[in-house]
């Protein structure tokens, strides 16, 4: 197993938590974004810097993922083309994508941005994403640790 990290939207928290989580149970991490990331010399920690660029990162993933390997992202569209892969994906929130509710998922995601784009709902109505807390770490450690084992 490989862990690859849709790095440019990973909270700082999150990032950490994957590096002592890599380097505890020696799983190859590779950290994908258009800039680099400070990593801790290890052997099994890379970074991977792509171009800027409209679903670059997302599109190195997809063509390096392997089955059984683990992507952490908050991106649906990518996590169903990992799940297409027979890989997994996980949010930083901790919730595991399943093949049983990505359609529902990209769905949901559809209809927003058809919402938006047609006007009807104002992205200034919206409320502000809540700051990455406390149970979002405690969640996303829990399930990355039980992925990962």
């Amino acid at each position: 197993m490989q862990i690859f990290v849709d790095a440019d939207a990973t909270p700082a928290i999150a990032k950490t938590l994957i590096i002592k989580t890599a380097l505890r149970c020696e799983v190859m991490s590779t950290f994908v974004a258009n800039h680099p990331i400070r990593l801790p010399p290890s052997p099994f920690l890379a970074n991977i810097v792509v171009a800027h660029g409209f679903d670059v990162a997302d599109n190195y993933i997809i063509n390096a993922v392997s089955k059984g390997d683990l992507v952490i992202t908050n991106d649906i569209v990518l996590a169903d083309a990992i799940l297409a892969k027979s890989a997994k994906a996980l949010s930083v929130h901790g919730e595991e994508f399943i093949a049983d509710t990505i359609k529902s998922k990209l769905n949901a995601r559809d209809f927003m941005d058809t919402m938006r784009a047609t006007g009807l709902l104002n992205p200034n109505q919206m409320g502000k994403q809540a700051r990455y807390g406390d149970k979002d770490k405690i969640a996303f450690a829990n399930a990355l640790n039980r992925l990962v084992r």
